[in-house]
């Protein structure tokens, strides 16, 4: 941290805690008392109006406030919680970036508003799975995030959800990097492969050996992540009746794969698109005899093999 930035955080430090001893300030720094010293002689100079006492150490005059920056209760609740977000969604450099940041936004807010924050956000709670795959996702994300911004290939194993019509699942892929984005809690990265000449997503947690290229690539002008629709491949159309008494829950699912949903007299119908049936198969299963596959034949025929499958084992 350079000097400027030093001085900046021990205002905004000052502003968050009444009082800081030197001793503190420089444990927190990563520098010298000696420099501590310095850098509030350096700040009074400037005229920011900092009080010392023997003994017990540094705060700011009362009324002092920098930056002159006002947010309501609701700003600094979506401020406060998006850096919770990103705190437990993005890479180990962001969520250290993102603590930073909500120390800053704190130091600033008028008491008042801070309480108030405080009260709001003691109400509301973000969850996320803490499972310990995650630490090598986020590895990986950090990684594949700086090859994105230095436009470098990266290579790297992939394990596919389903086998190709080769049987394989294993492949090694070389792609460009184009961006990130974050689907129901998981990293997908939409990329250029060199195999498959052409745009492809790859989940985090199925990479492995992650490889950075110093062979660099060109984002095309015509490519916009924000604007980005990947091509809807789902070709395969699935319809299910399920038990009245369970359309809650069915609902509730917000199962990805499907497109409609409405009541009939006999039943509960879902109509869901997919591009393999193995898709669906173990969600349709879960459901046990309170499901019911109308089409495609083939489905039906998967369910009643896996049914005597489990009816074998027992």
């Amino acid at each position: 941290m350079n000097k400027t930035d030093r001085l900046l955080a021990i205002v905004l430090e000052l502003q968050r805690q009444d009082v800081r001893r030197a001793e503190d300030l420089a444990a927190l720094f990563e520098t010298s008392v000696r420099t501590i010293y310095r850098d509030i002689q350096a700040l009074c100079e400037a005229g920011v109006p900092i009080i010392g006492a023997p003994g017990t150490g540094y705060s700011l005059m009362e009324g002092f406030f920098l930056p002159p920056i006002s947010f309501t209760v609701q700003e600094a609740v979506s401020l406060l919680m998006g850096t919770d977000f990103i705190e437990q969604q993005f890479d180990d450099d962001y969520r250290v970036k993102a603590q930073e940041a909500r120390c800053k936004i704190e130091a600033i807010l008028p008491e008042r508003v801070l309480d108030e924050t405080s009260r709001v956000r003691n109400v509301m709670r973000l969850l996320h799975s803490d499972k310990e795959h995650q630490s090598k996702e986020r590895e990986y994300l950090e990684r594949i995030r700086r090859a994105i911004l230095e436009k470098r290939k990266i290579n790297f194993h992939y394990v596919k959800k389903f086998a190709d019509a080769e049987g394989e699942r294993h492949s090694v892929r070389t792609v460009a990097p184009y961006g990130l984005v974050l689907v129901e809690g998981s990293w997908m990265l939409v990329a250029y492969c060199d195999l498959r000449q052409d745009i492809r997503h790859f989940r985090l947690s199925r990479i492995t050996e992650l490889i950075d290229l110093k062979e660099r690539f060109e984002l095309p002008l015509h490519f916009k992540l924000s604007q980005y629709t990947p091509l809807d491949d789902r070709s395969l159309f699935v319809r299910i009746r399920f038990n009245h008494d369970i359309a809650d829950k069915v609902k509730e699912s917000n199962y990805h794969y499907i497109v409609d949903m409405e009541e009939h007299q006999d039943g509960f119908y879902v109509d869901l698109r997919v591009r393999h049936l193995d898709e669906v198969l173990q969600w349709v299963l879960g459901w046990g005899a309170d499901a019911v596959v109308l089409e495609p034949k083939a489905l039906q025929h998967r369910i009643c093999e896996e049914a005597q499958k489990i009816l074998k084992r027992y």
